[in-house]
């Protein structure tokens, strides 16, 4: 058996950018700038995104078996959460607190909106990139929405961070989620034998 272990395949995400664009919106090129249409959510905690997979199953059980003769997948959610440092930034308020970005237009340098009393279904489509030197992790996503939001507080120590949580959802025949890895130049052949 070979030995596979190599250090340079580990990945400690150096920075980490979120960008969101229309519900739909293709993907670029991997790893390729996004480009019009796709606006950066600006500066992420050094945590960068926490990106979760829960699925749920069920077992059937049946008379004359002890062990479940069964089990169904029944849901698979998949989430991401990040923490953002810009909380003025007109797209970042505009996912937290619901509400088309319009609506944070400034007039005179004051804008002024309603927080939505009951939620609105708002869809984007979002990119995740993560970067390790050369190594790139992306997540595409083109159908989800921020399900979860962090409690906000204004605080004399620190900037006042914005968390989201985003859940993602199939956009007609497209998955919920596309991965793309670049291996940045590491050569991965012995995973792989012919």
């Amino acid at each position: 058996m070979a030995d596979t272990r190599n250090a340079d395949l580990t990945f400690g995400g150096t920075d980490y950018i979120v960008y969101y664009a229309a519900r739909g919106t293709a993907a670029p090129a991997a790893f390729a700038d996004p480009a019009t249409g796709w606006t950066n959510l600006g500066w992420v905690t050094t945590e960068g995104g926490l990106f979760k997979l829960e699925e749920e199953q069920k077992d059937v059980e049946a008379a004359g078996s002890l062990d479940p003769i069964r089990t169904l997948l029944v849901k698979s959610n998949k989430t991401t959460q990040v923490t953002f440092l810009e909380m003025l930034n007109p797209a970042v308020r505009s996912l937290y607190d619901n509400v088309p970005i319009a609506s944070l237009e400034p007039t005179t340098d004051v804008a002024t909106y309603d927080l939505p009393d009951k939620p609105n279904d708002l869809r984007y489509a979002f990119i995740f990139d993560s970067m390790d030197g050369t190594k790139r992790l992306r997540y595409y996503m083109p159908n989800g929405k921020v399900s979860e939001r962090g409690d906000e507080q204004s605080q004399t120590t620190d900037v006042v961070p914005v968390q989201m949580t985003f859940k993602f959802f199939k956009n007609g025949s497209a998955a919920a989620v596309k991965k793309s890895i670049k291996y940045g130049g590491v050569d991965v052949s012995a995973f792989f034998p012919e």
